[in-house]
C-alpha cells in the first residue's frame, strides 16, 4: 500500500520531468529559428556590379524618391569641437559629429541621400555646412572621415581625425532622396561663398 509520502514523492516526479520536458521542447524550438541578420546601417556597402556607373539611382530602395542626381568631388571632416585639423566647432545642425554626417555648402540641412564610390554606396545627412573654400573649386561635398576612410579602404585614426593613405578627395556621384527644412538651397550644390547656405 502507499503511504501519503509516496504519492507527494511521485506527484513531484512527475512535475520535475514535465518541466524538463518543456525546457528541452523550448529550447530546440530557440535553436531552430535563425536570429536576423542585419548589414550596419552605417558602413559603406558594395553596390551590384550589374548596376550601371552612370545610373546610381538603381541602386537605391524603391520606396526612395530620386530628387537630384550628380557628380561632384569629395573631402572629407570630422567636426566634434575638439579644435584638431581645422574643426571649427559642433556641427551646424545641432548633433553631435558621427558617421554619415556630412557637410554641403548649400543644400539644406537635413537634406538625406546616397553617395557612390568605385562600387561602393553609403548613406548620408547633410548636418554641416562646407567645404568652404574648396567648394569654389568644384568640392562639393564632405563627407565624414569614417565614412571617406570606408569608401577608400583605409583606415580612420580618431587621435588624428585623419583617413590613413594619400587621398583627400574622391570623385564621386550623388543622389538626394530627401530635402531638408533647415536653411540652405535646394538643387545642384554651389558654394560656399554664394551665401546660398543662409537661404
Amino acid at each position: 500500500m502507499k503511504t501519503l509520502f509516496d504519492m507527494r514523492g511521485n506527484r513531484r516526479l512527475t512535475a520535475a520531468a514535465t518541466l524538463v520536458g518543456a525546457a528541452a521542447v523550448t529550447a530546440s524550438l530557440v535553436a531552430a529559428v535563425p536570429a536576423p541578420v542585419e548589414q550596419p546601417v552605417k558602413e559603406a556597402v558594395n553596390v551590384s556590379a550589374a548596376i550601371p556607373a552612370r545610373q546610381p539611382s538603381l541602386a537605391i530602395p524603391a520606396h526612395e524618391e530620386v530628387l537630384l542626381q550628380g557628380s561632384t568631388t569629395g573631402s572629407y571632416f570630422w567636426d566634434d569641437s575638439s579644435g584638431r585639423q581645422g574643426d571649427t566647432g559642433l556641427p551646424a545642425i545641432g548633433k553631435p559629429m558621427q558617421q554619415g554626417m556630412f557637410a554641403s555648402p548649400s543644400w539644406p540641412l537635413g537634406t538625406e541621400g546616397y553617395i557612390f564610390y568605385k562600387g561602393k554606396k553609403a548613406k548620408f545627412f547633410i548636418g554641416d555646412r562646407g567645404p568652404g573654400v574648396p567648394s569654389d573649386s568644384g568640392v562639393m561635398l564632405d563627407i565624414d572621415g569614417k565614412t571617406f576612410a570606408e569608401l577608400t579602404g583605409t583606415t580612420w585614426n580618431e587621435n588624428t581625425l585623419t583617413v590613413g593613405g594619400d587621398l583627400g578627395h574622391i570623385p564621386i556621384q550623388y543622389v538626394v532622396t530627401k530635402w531638408g527644412d533647415g536653411p540652405g538651397l535646394r538643387g545642384e550644390p554651389v558654394p560656399f561663398s554664394s551665401g546660398a547656405w543662409r537661404s
